[in-house]
């Protein structure tokens, strides 16, 4: 147990490099006074939405927390027959659901003050606005592993329990699923208002100081992309590992084994890989889409390298199946593979993107058409991939049919290699809202033509970026549910599911349509909430004379379109949180379907929640990427009848994938935790 120390070492390390990452960032100083006075105020809305959304979650989390307490820790009403006597996964839950706040709360802190700042060193050169951009991503990046490997290894330290480091799983899916939901309603109920009416109906150019929601829409890059991604990145690295653990304590049935302390030590030496590859990220004046992004694949894949290196140096000094290492190995593999594809269909630099835009040239429907199916074909390269990487890695850590525990250990322990780097990784992640946010800051200040160039292809960047990063997570997700869905067999005592068994079928299918209610359930709340933005920003232009047509002095009301997002963000995050809370929940106390039924419903949910994320993420990463590319002269351009096709197109894959579609991560994760924790009371309820 004693090398679990040094998890929590590289956790206290990661949390320090997040620390100096961000003073550096906050040394630099803003001179341009309209820069800082825009920073101030996305700065202000963005904090003042973090701190309503974690007032309302403070209390969903406290009743919980009653919850576990009652019906599990001290099973108050004898149901389980086996009460612990002690708290001890409500606490282990409490810390979750904290280090998940906190994990958003540094997120953003970090992304309003760099992004004002990124628009600062853009005035210099690209390369100024790329490092300062990375160093501001990073921060999050850093602070999330710091945080996730520090309370798994110190919850593990001290409890000594598989089963208690669930709660702090729980805790960190449940805060992570409604940080993720309520951030992508807010970002794209701005986005939608700013493009629709903005750039659509009036004209105006992104980002137009007169459009209302533009700072709403900064605003939103902060809270959803940032916060949000901060809260489901966080659970799907602290689930990683405690699925890994839990299992390997149910192959070994031991508390201490090796394979019990490896995930600790590989995600160690991940944070240590990380920071040298920060040192290799940088690029020179006029680099093309191509120079940047191998700009970003150096500093990934320098860091992928070192912590593969020092992962086989440790299994071979234990004397551990060198197999091990090669399951690490395919993991970095699946994502890298599936990172790739989806860079493939969402850059614009290669024929699925450029095909999208050229459909541009006979209207919106064909851009959407032409979305959808791309889309669609996305699906294949990642469902083949994550096929293949888990028949090898179940194979190569030794599973057998009759014999499964330690294959499915394998498969978590993949997923534990793909994230061990997810410092860096979370880095290029975080660092493309802060550039889009720059590039807003530089338009609305109106400085040089040149800056704005600097910050779109940063933004660009960005978004391929982002896409990418979102094939991994979604990858990571599959690999860690499945795992999870392992470790709740083991809690439920389940060996096998026969789907012929009517129950069983009965919860696939259940399984298989909750991710399309969730996903439904967030699209139809991002609509709400743009409507009212839309009929906002329509308000203003109509009845604030002199606005649109951009009069001195005469400036939007900005803050109540702020409102209008934060609003509508919070009131709609409710819903579909509470069925991923629910439906696990549901299933198991129902007398005809119960735990088994539970276990199939958590396999059909996986499956069709994978394909839907990837095409969801997908076709909204592609939309984005084809406006940009006709923004950049092609098919007309500018103000050109194709490139308001390709907004209106871009607008309908906005909440696809920044909302949808992330979301069903964290949702298939939650739903798994759920089952873990509740289980036990699922088998007493069923005698």
């Amino acid at each position: 147990m004693s090398e679990i120390l040094y998890g929590v070492i590289a956790a206290v390390v990661s949390l320090l490099t997040a620390g100096i990452l961000f003073l550096r960032v906050q040394r630099i100083n803003v001179v341009n006074e309209d820069v800082k006075n825009i920073g101030d105020l996305i700065k202000e809305g963005a904090m003042a939405f973090l701190k309503r959304e974690y007032t309302v979650l403070s209390m969903f989390v406290i009743a919980v927390f009653v919850i576990l307490v009652v019906f599990i820790d001290l099973d108050v009403f004898g149901i389980i027959g086996t009460s612990q006597g002690n708290i001890n996964m409500s606490i282990s839950y409490l810390i979750g659901a904290a280090g998940s706040a906190l994990a958003g709360y540094f997120g953003m802190a970090a992304a309003v003050r760099g992004n004002s700042r990124t628009t600062e060193a853009s005035q210099k050169s690209l390369n100024n606005g790329l490092r300062v951009a990375f160093s501001t991503g990073a921060v999050p990046g850093f602070a999330v592993v710091g945080i996730g490997l520090l309370g798994v290894s110190v919850l593990y330290l001290v409890f000594e329990s598989a089963t208690v480091i669930a709660g702090f799983g729980f805790g960190a899916s449940s805060v992570g699923l409604f940080a993720r939901v309520a951030g992508g309603v807010y970002t794209k109920a701005a986005d939608v208002g700013a493009d629709l009416v903005g750039k659509v109906e009036a004209g105006l150019p992104e980002d137009d100081p007169r459009n209302p929601a533009t700072i709403a829409d900064n605003v939103g890059d902060m809270v959803g992309d940032t916060a949000g991604m901060s809260a489901d990145l966080f659970e799907s690295y602290a689930g990683s590992l405690i699925a890994t653990i839990a299992l390997a304590v149910a192959a070994t049935k031991s508390i201490s084994s090796d394979l019990v302390i490896l995930p600790i030590i590989v995600s160690s030496i991940g944070v240590i890989a990380s920071i040298i590859g920060t040192f290799l990220v940088r690029t020179k004046e006029g680099a093309s889409m191509n120079n940047l992004l191998w700009s970003f694949r150096i500093g990934i894949f320098g860091a992928t390298i070192l912590g593969l290196i020092g992962a086989g140096v440790y299994i071979s000094a234990k004397g551990m199946d060198f197999n091990l290492l090669w399951v690490i190995l395919f993991g970095n593999l699946l994502g890298i593979i599936v990172g790739t594809a989806t860079e493939y269909f969402t850059s614009y630099e290669y024929k699925p993107v450029k095909w999208m835009a050229s459909q541009s040239e006979t209207g919106a429907a064909s851009v959407i058409i032409a979305g959808i199916a791309v889309g669609l074909y996305s699906t294949v390269i990642p469902a083949i991939t994550i096929a293949a990487g888990i028949l090898i890695s179940f194979t190569l850590a030794g599973g057998t049919v009759d014999d499964p525990i330690m294959g499915l250990y394998g498969i978590a322990l993949a997923s534990v290699g793909m994230l061990s780097t997810l410092a860096i990784t979370l880095s290029t992640d975080s660092f493309g809202p802060v550039s889009d946010n720059a590039g807003g800051i530089a338009e609305q200040a109106g400085l040089d033509p040149e800056v704005r160039e600097r910050t779109d292809a940063l933004d660009s960047l960005g978004n391929t970026t982002a896409a990418t990063g979102k094939g991994i997570s979604v990858t990571s997700a599959v690999l860690t549910s499945l795992a999870l869905l392992a470790t709740y067999a083991t809690v439920a005592g389940i060996d096998s599911l026969n789907l012929l068994n009517p129950k069983i079928l009965v919860g696939a299918i259940i399984g298989g349509l909750l991710p399309f209610i969730f996903a439904g359930l967030t699209m139809a709340a991002v609509g709400r909430a743009a409507g009212a933005m839309i009929e906002e920003v329509r308000r203003q232009f109509r009845e604030i004379k002199g606005l649109k047509e951009g009069k001195k002095g005469v400036k939007p009301d900005v803050a109540k379109a702020v409102e209008i997002s934060t609003n509508g963000a919070l009131k709609e995050m409710i819903v579909p949180g509470t069925l991923a809370i629910l439906a696990p929940i549901a299933v198991g106390i129902i007398p005809f379907l119960g735990p088994e039924a539970l276990g199939s419903m958590l396999a059909g949910s996986i499956i069709s929640g994978f394909l839907l994320a990837i095409f969801l993420n997908n076709f909204g990463g592609a939309a984005d990427n084809a406006k940009k590319y006709i923004e950049l002269g092609n098919h007309g351009g500018k103000g050109s009848d194709a490139h308001e096709a390709g907004v209106i197109g871009d607008t309908v894959g906005d909440p696809t994938k920044d909302t949808s579609g992330p979301a069903l991560n964290i949702l298939l994760k939650l739903m798994a935790m759920v089952s873990i924790v509740f289980g036990p009371l699922f088998l007493g309820l069923g005698g």
